[in-house]
């Protein structure tokens, strides 16, 4: 349902654990608009049920088994699939903890039609990539399995369903496999350990009130993994893998009849197990008791609070009523968030960053909830805000001019869903229909949900809002409040009893109502003075208008028909960072970031997006090591809105010592937060060793560091590069009609200021170091680590040089998963990566990633480089090169077909002198591609004679530990 894409939701940023486990007002006459708006209906019935839409078929066979099927053709040649389960951890037996995601794991280990690896093969061999592409996830209510498959053989559809089926009723859990995956099972599990992990453990239990949702973590229990034997495996699937409890979703450039013959064809011998266990949900006891819970971790990633207050049952809207209710929940949700947002503006914020919505703490449980991630103030100080901010919307509501802003940016997200209705890709229909089928949300299709948008947004008063606000945001309840933070000596966590002494203080606290600020309503007063349009040319091959302005600035045009409601734009040239020295380099690294935080012109950034309410512009700057680059993007009705943005970010900077304060502070803070968390000496560790500790290394900040920026030089720097357009060529592409939109072009870009300033870059001595590097970092106190290679080195620049290198990280990845993980179960999950580049001399970097076991870290370094040895002496398996071509073939089609990829291509070949064309002959040069060109790449670039190897141990003598307090209400003492 889109509205999905409107609601803002708050569950605090507490903590991260996995709960799922994977695998102008009227429109300018220069822009295409669709013509066919739903018009609104004169009135609607409110008590009327919502439909199911026209553009899916919903049905449902003898044997229970609901199937869903929608043809649409972005991508096309691609259908997704997936067979969605009612069967999560909610379910398992206490012997069985851990099984539900075990049982999705042997999904990939073995069929009644498909042997272990066969599966796998078939379908990369057909160009589905394994984890990008093919995956499945196991929640605490659900499994899902995910098969996006290419439709340009007819087999590949019928193999499909076949897997599909395979899935639902003819796993194998062989002994042998079933013990095999034990060991990548519980490397998931070690890869999951830690700060996030250990606070979990002890905050679920008070999040969850208690229910069984505490007990049953989709991850499950280490020694129940350990020790299960295959037939409670088996059992769990016997006793929920059944028809009753499945949906088959077919979503995609497919026949409806042809995808539903399949299903019948596939799914409807399945049979129900008789007797069959009642699949029953977890109840979440509702609690009105107020108690506080302090959980600190010395490697937490930072401090958190949270206020959730009663927790109440969800129940997804089945009449137009219902659905009108959501909107005003977003529109609520989105004022109340805003006002938040102000208060992190200030020189001293009470919050780094602050929520509060009705929050899912499960599809079927909802509760208020108020977080932020706490600041220097601590967390009283952030209590306090919440509170206030709470109380001041359920006493006096919002304003006039907040609502107006609400509804206008939310029908402009509604509009663009409508226009891009026929560009939308399978996979956003398919993850409407999953929901549709868990937790029951409606499924009326785009184009109701848009005429529902009209017909009720306007309806929707101000003494309504501020109504809902009083019954919404709780005003004498019981509640949870949790900190969870940071164990530091220098820095103590609050007491519980102090949690709710602030609390008590805010919610007695008299609170005012809120000023609402005057803004004007345009970005510019008046258009600048227009440049003119010097020359044009055409390339016809690739579809592209070339301008040239006369001020020198040009533009690349391309208009597509990709996406009826998307423009995006970019420009790039060579300078940067790199033209300032190093005493310089904290300023120049950070002045675009300080530059936009402090909004433009006389606008703040809030301010500045009260006056954009309702379009779809965003405009962005920035200095990188050796080069300038801008960014913009747009609806097709907002071009000029973006272009005044763009323009406006040449013409002047905005100067806010409070917003300067705020942004270094909130830097600090995450500097601070960042190295309690086991991953930054590590990663620290690794750019030192690999740059020899050079002040240009682009390494993460210490604390105390910031301090060095000043707000003036960062102006003056940011100024000194864009003030001046000068040599920047502005490449453009996305729904848009060439003609219409050269008056616009020629006003904003070629009226660019292109004063005279240095555009090349100037090398700064940044180099890799030589030879064999090896350094151990010991870090964490859980049995975690972690093995990097890094291999670097001079290397010829081109097209082609890029594409063997890639084939080669693409072909190490696969025996990265086939030997390290499922042959010796050393790890879950690991990775090369690789780049080759040409600025400021030509070089590559190549790196492998592999998360694992201290206990095993020598034979995953062993067999990674007997790998490398053996693509060296060897080359790429006929098999694993071919997969990696379709694969290629297959994401390059679709690709074709979105503006971004376009734009990427174009740009890159501006900026590296390259052939734009070779865009084109694509498909050609990678079906061209040799194994002995990869072998012979595997020679040059993994060079054991040349690395950097980095490894994280725990440290030593440690052990990993949460601690826990709790304060009742009755405990504190509020102030009088």
């Amino acid at each position: 349902m889109f509205i999905q894409f409107v609601r803002s939701t708050c569950l605090a940023v507490l903590l991260v654990h996995p709960f799922v486990h994977a695998a102008p007002a009227s429109a300018p006459a220069n822009q295409k608009r669709p013509s066919t708006a739903p018009q609104p209906a004169a009135a609607v019935k409110l008590d009327a049920p919502i439909p199911v839409g026209p553009q899916v078929k919903v049905g449902k066979l003898a044997n229970g088994l609901t199937y869903y099927i929608q043809k649409n053709a972005r991508p096309e040649r691609r259908v997704e699939l997936r067979l969605v389960v009612k069967a999560g951890s909610i379910l398992e037996d206490d012997d069985q903890q851990g099984l539900a995601h075990f049982v999705e794991h042997m999904a990939f280990n073995g069929t009644a039609n498909f042997k272990k690896h066969e599966l796998v093969d078939y379908l990369q061999s057909i160009g589905v990539k394994f984890g990008a592409d093919l995956n499945a996830y196991t929640s605490f209510d659900e499994t899902v399995y995910i098969l996006p498959i290419p439709t340009d053989k007819p087999e590949n559809l019928t193999r499909a369903f076949q897997v599909l089926e395979d899935w639902a009723h003819g796993l194998s859990f062989e002994d042998a496999e079933v013990d095999k995956e034990r060991g990548i099972v519980l490397e998931e599990l070690r890869l999951g350990k830690g700060a996030g992990d250990r606070i979990g453990k002890k905050l679920y239990p008070k999040m969850f009130n208690g229910s069984r949702y505490a007990e049953r973590l989709p991850i499950g229990k280490e020694e129940v993994l350990r020790n299960f034997q295959p037939e409670t495996l088996r059992r769990f699937y016997r006793d929920w893998y059944r028809p009753d409890l499945m949906a088959v979703v077919a979503v995609g450039d497919i026949e409806p009849a042809q995808a539903e013959k399949l299903i019948r064809a596939h799914f409807g011998k399945l049979t129900n197990p008789s007797p069959a266990r009642k699949r029953e949900y977890a109840e979440i006891p509702r609690r009105d008791d107020t108690e506080a819970l302090v959980v600190t971790d010395k490697e937490a990633g930072g401090n958190s609070i949270l206020i959730r207050y009663p927790v109440m049952p969800v129940r997804e809207p089945d009449t137009v009523r219902g659905y009108r209710e959501q909107l005003v929940e977003s529109l609520f949700t989105g004022m109340l968030n805003g006002r938040l947002v102000e208060l992190t503006q200030q020189a001293e914020p009470p919050f780094l960053r602050g929520g509060s919505a009705l929050g899912k703490l499960t599809p079927f449980y909802k509760a208020y909830n108020s977080s932020a991630v706490v600041g220097p103030g601590g967390a009283p100080k952030a209590i306090d805000a919440l509170v206030r901010e709470n109380e001041r919307a359920r006493q006096y509501g919002f304003s006039a001019a907040e609502l107006d802003r609400a509804k206008k940016d939310m029908m402009r997200s509604f509009e663009r869903s409508y226009n891009e209705r026929d560009k939308t890709d399978s996979g956003s229909y398919v993850g409407e229909y999953m929901r549709n089928f868990l937790q029951q949300e409606p499924i009326p299709g785009i184009a109701a949900e848009y005429g529902y948008a009209q017909t009720l947004l306007p309806g929707v008063t101000l003494d309504e809002m501020n109504a809902y606000a009083r019954r919404t945001i709780p005003a004498d309840s019981g509640k949870l409040v949790v900190y969870t933070g940071i164990a530091r000596p220098d820095m103590p966590p609050p007491e519980g009893d102090a949690l709710l002494a602030a609390l008590a203080t805010a919610e007695k606290a008299q609170v005012a109502p809120r000023e609402e600020k005057a803004l004007g309503s345009t970005l510019m007063a008046q258009p600048p003075k227009a440049g003119s349009i010097v020359k044009e040319t055409q390339d016809k091959t690739l579809g592209l208008t070339e301008l040239t302005f006369s001020n020198g600035v040009k533009a690349i045009l391309k208009s597509t028909d990709f996406r009826n409601d998307q423009v995006v734009m970019s420009a790039a040239r060579f300078g940067g960072q790199s033209l300032y020295g190093d005493a310089d380099i904290l300023n120049a690294r950070y002045a675009n970031a300080i530059v936009a935080s402090m909004g433009l012109q006389e606008y703040s950034p809030l301010d500045l997006s009260r006056v954009l309410a309702g379009k779809a512009a965003a405009v962005t700057m920035g200095l990188s090591g050796y080069s300038e680059i801008v960014g913009a993007s747009s609806g097709a009705t907002d071009i000029e809105t973006m272009l005044q943005m763009l323009w406006l970010r040449f013409d002047a900077v905005r100067r806010d010592e409070d917003l300067f304060k705020s942004f270094i502070a909130k830097g600090v803070e995450a500097a601070r937060n960042r190295l309690a968390q086991p991953g930054a000496r590590f990663g620290d560790t690794l750019i030192a060793t690999l740059y020899n500790n050079h002040p240009r290394a682009p390494r993460a900040l210490r604390p105390e560091e910031f301090s060095q920026i000043s707000l003036d030089r960062s102006i003056a720097i940011y100024r000194e590069r864009f003030s001046s357009a000068k040599d920047l060529t502005f490449v453009m592409v996305g729904s848009f009609d060439i003609e219409k939109i050269k008056p616009l072009l020629a006003t904003y870009l070629g009226s660019l200021p292109t004063p005279d300033i240095p555009t090349a870059y100037r090398d700064v001595g940044l180099r890799p170091v030589k030879g064999v590097i090896k350094r151990a970092v010991h870090s964490g106190s859980e049995p975690k680590s972690t093995v990097s290679l890094t291999f670097t080195g001079d290397a010829t620049f081109s097209d082609a040089e890029q594409m063997r290198l890639q084939a080669l990280v693409e072909v190490l990845n696969i025996r990265i998963i086939e030997v390290l993980r499922e042959k010796l179960s050393l790890i879950y999950g690991g990775s090369a990566s690789a780049s080759l580049g040409r600025i400021p001399y030509e070089s590559y970097s190549l790196s492998v990633t592999l998360p694992t076991g201290p206990e095993n870290v020598d034979k995953v370094i062993a067999a990674t480089f007997e790998e490398f040895e053996r693509i060296k002496r060897e080359g790429p398996a006929a098999a694993d090169l071919a997969k990696v071509k379709q694969n290629w073939i297959q994401n390059h089609r679709r690709a074709l077909r979105e503006n971004g990829y376009w734009l990427g291509r174009l740009q890159s070949a501006l900026l590296d002198g390259t052939d734009p064309a070779a865009i084109l002959t694509h498909e050609q040069r990678v079906q061209a591609l040799q194994a002995s060109e990869v072998q012979d790449a595997a020679k040059r670039y993994l060079n054991t004679g040349n690395y950097v190897q980095v490894v994280l141990y725990p440290e030593k003598g440690t052990a990993p530990a949460a601690t826990e307090a709790s304060a009742k209400a009755e405990a504190a003492a509020p102030p009088n």
